[in-house]
């Protein structure tokens, strides 16, 4: 054999194999086609490519890249043109002179100014021998398409078919487990209405932080950097970071005061029976004085009005401030020594025996110095991390989604140790953790559609953001990231109205 033929077959054969290992090592379909298409336009010495996908459902070809055109999506009708002709015969086509064929469709050179001489079009068949699609050479730029050209072609289709199966495949997947995803999302909102939409804000959020991170050149994060796998991991284990909420008790999960409501109804009747209690009380002293008077006491009686309307009044203002303690607070607050005051009362009950204006565990709820929950409840609540994770860890994840448990196990653990369920320290928080937390904390703050707070304005909330950092909760770059960069103002429009 002619050694420059031998050299030349040995090259194309080297292409051959360097272009089956590109092409089954990326996943995106669109990266892929574009892939193929430069690659076939190399390897074949053409001056162009094209590829056609089968689209069962319409009996169209169509193609999401037309290298060197326009063109950004071109539909034909299966049969129609050299294309169309392939996919619907299964067989090759070699064209020396594209004008004088009957089946090429000029108007694409007309309408794009290009001129068609030499086409090779071959079909892709997959593992069925089912013809998914057609690859296509034009202008070959030594002279004419041969039929060693045929075959490298033909073995080219080969590779890309399998490859394109295995993206519309890989393609499948991910919008199946988006489904599952969102599925999952929807269990948990379902559970937990109140808080809809936070999981997909946190989401946001934490993925929009995570870009700004990543696009950092100053500070300490500068070599901090997310693969397109990073973001979709991080945004994945923001979307399930609550899941573990399906596994915490309805009450806990939406108190949104310190009593419940059937506790407050109990107080307010209580309230209103001493009351009655106290009034059929006076009623009896001024029956007796008058009884004893007589005639000429109405002073005595008009002081026993006085006197009763004091108490009456008290009485509602000590039930308004415990109306008003019930209310949950986003920081922090005491002042309630007023409770325990309030507490030490007595009344006689219908039984005859004396009991407490309010029961001991009344006013250890009302007064709860932060948020509407108890310590009980609070590590009831707390749990759902612990539920989230032994939840997630049973999914068999894929290498590039096995830190998801992870990460999302972490997102309330604080710098300083005072977070949960580990108290972990700084250096032992995944650092997409640290990030979910940063925009978990934010979104509580400022969603308008919890029953248990008032939702803050966001310069607010960022304020108390910089407290966290202050406190030693939270990572000080991270925050002033969020601020300055506005990552915060990605969800304004996706808050419910208040």
């Amino acid at each position: 054999m002619n050694p420059t033929l031998l050299e030349s077959r040995v090259e194309k054969l080297t292409a051959l194999l360097d272009v089956g290992k590109a092409m089954a090592s990326e996943r995106n379909l669109d990266r892929l086609l574009q892939l193929i298409l430069t690659e076939v336009t190399k390897v074949m010495g053409a001056d162009r490519s094209s590829l056609f996908l089968v689209d069962k459902e319409r009996n169209e070809l169509w193609s999401k890249i037309a290298q060197g055109l326009e063109v950004r999506e071109l539909r034909i009708r299966i049969g129609m043109g050299i294309a169309g002709y392939v996919a619907q015969t299964g067989k090759t086509v070699n064209i020396q002179d594209a004008y004088a064929d009957p089946r090429f469709n000029q108007e694409t050179d007309q309408r794009t100014g290009y001129r068609t001489r030499t086409i090779l079009c071959v079909p892709m068949r997959n593992k069925l021998d089912d013809v998914i699609g057609v690859l296509q050479v034009l202008n070959k730029l030594d002279g004419l398409f041969t039929r060693e050209d045929e075959e490298l072609l033909l073995a080219l289709s080969s590779q890309a078919a399998v490859a394109v199966e295995n993206a519309i495949l890989y393609e499948d997947i991910q919008r199946l487990f988006e489904g599952f995803i969102k599925a999952s999302v929807y269990a948990i909102e379902s559970r937990d209405p109140t808080t809809s939409g936070h999981s997909e804000r946190v989401a946001i959020l934490t993925v929009g932080l995570a870009e700004k991170v990543d696009r950092t050149d100053a500070g300490p994060y500068t070599a901090v950097t997310f693969s397109p796998e990073d973001m979709r991991e991080l945004r994945y284990a923001s979307l399930l970071h609550d899941f573990g909420k399906v596994g915490v008790r309805e009450p806990v999960l939406v108190k949104g005061n310190k009593l419940y409501e059937h506790n407050q109804e109990g107080i307010i009747a209580r309230f209103n029976f001493i009351k009655k209690g106290l009034e059929t009380s006076y009623l009896q002293r001024k029956l007796s004085l008058a009884l004893s008077l007589g005639p000429g006491c109405e002073a005595e009686l008009a002081a026993l009005d006085e006197e009763l309307h004091r108490q009456l009044a008290q009485l509602d203002d000590q039930l308004q401030f415990i109306l008003q303690a019930n209310k949950p607070t986003v920081l922090p607050q005491g002042g309630f020594e007023r409770i325990l005051e309030i507490a030490a009362n007595t009344f006689v009950d219908v039984d005859g025996s004396k009991r407490p204006f309010l029961t001991t565990r009344e006013a250890e709820n009302l007064s709860i110095g932060k948020g509407s929950l108890n310590v009980e409840e609070r590590l009831e609540i707390e749990s759902h991390v612990t539920h989230s994770f032994r939840f997630l860890r049973q999914i068999p994840w894929t290498k590039d989604l096995r830190r998801i448990p992870t990460i999302a196990y972490a997102h309330h653990e604080k710098l300083n140790g005072s977070g949960y369920p580990n108290r972990l320290l700084g250096e032992d928080i995944p650092f997409q953790a640290k990030l979910m937390t940063v925009c978990d904390i934010y979104d509580a703050l400022t969603a308008s559609d919890r029953p248990y707070k008032r939702a803050l304005p966001p310069e607010r909330a960022l304020d108390i953001l910089g407290l966290e950092v202050k406190d030693g909760n939270l990572d000080p770059e991270l925050v002033r990231i969020f601020a300055e960069a506005k990552v915060w103002a990605l969800t304004v429009g996706m808050r419910p109205r208040t």
